[in-house]
């Protein structure tokens, strides 16, 4: 192989990743090993155990939770993001940005960084993580298989109220942030919070269960597991990490056009 000529400039690369949702022991080999190649390393993290951990490998990694303000846009600081994190490989360093849990589940700022890098020619690529909703049916011991599963941000779901299936399992991301569209969570959420569960009554009754879950950062300690009726007014308000499930109904009737069907072809 051939040496790089002394002064030529190496091309520079993106890799995204993500800790998991428990940074300590869901973060991949993968991962590390991106971390620990890099040029330069960035982070946005939710907690600072996950923080430490990114440091202990990189201790030159660089925080860019700075670009966040409690009522700063979103999308201006998810558009900071994108900026600084492809700048850096374009100027030809070889640059990761970790993310907390999936790096491309709500973190629109990776994907845009992804594309940004490509679209100039560079190398640039995201591995999988953990996400809540990976830790979500673990722990509540939901199968998707069984019934369909039907995921929404929050927000979205609320403002489109697009058609649900009462039979199939709905999951609502990022509930604790419900209307904002600034960088932290304010009171008006437990409001929203409240119009959004009544207008799930009318979706699926009043006595259909609900779950408001969490999940664990930290190995061996529990999730947060809150199971109230819909309709039962007892909903307490959500955390800004938590995320709202309504399991499917177990059975619902089969459509016997499509039983027949799946019989002809010998299903």
């Amino acid at each position: 192989m051939s040496e790089r000529p002394a002064g030529e400039r190496r091309p520079g690369s993106l890799t995204v990743v993500g800790t998991g949702i428990d940074a300590v022991s869901q973060l991949t080999p993968g991962a590390r090993g991106a971390i620990e190649a890099a040029d330069q390393v960035f982070y946005i993290l939710a907690d600072p155990v996950a923080a430490r951990r990114i440091e202990a490998l990189k201790p030159t990694a660089t925080s860019l939770d700075h670009l966040y303000g409690p009522t700063k846009e979103r999308r201006e600081t998810y558009a900071e993001l994108a900026e600084t994190i492809a700048a850096a490989a374009l100027r030809g360093a070889r640059v990761c940005v970790v993310f907390y849990g999936h790096p491309g589940v709500f973190a629109r700022s990776g994907h845009e960084a992804v594309e940004r890098v490509r679209a100039a020619g560079l190398p640039a690529r995201m591995l999988p993580a953990v996400s809540a909703l990976d830790c979500l049916i673990a722990d509540l011991g939901i199968d998707p298989a069984r019934s369909g599963l039907q995921t929404y941000e929050a927000t979205y779901f609320f403002l489109r109220r697009p058609p649900v299936d009462p039979h199939a399992i709905l999951v609502l991301l990022q509930v604790g942030m419900l209307g904002e569209r600034g960088g932290a969570a304010t009171e008006s959420v437990a409001h929203r919070f409240r119009l959004l569960v009544d207008h799930l009554v009318e979706q699926y009754g009043a006595e259909r269960q609900a779950i408001l879950y969490e999940a664990s950062p930290y190995p061996g300690t529990a999730p947060a597991v809150d199971r109230f009726a819909l309709g039962d007014g007892r909903a307490r308000s959500p955390s800004v990490m938590a995320t709202l499930c309504v399991p499917g109904e177990r059975w619902h009737p089969v459509d016997p056009e499509a039983r027949r069907a799946l019989e002809l072809n010998g299903r």
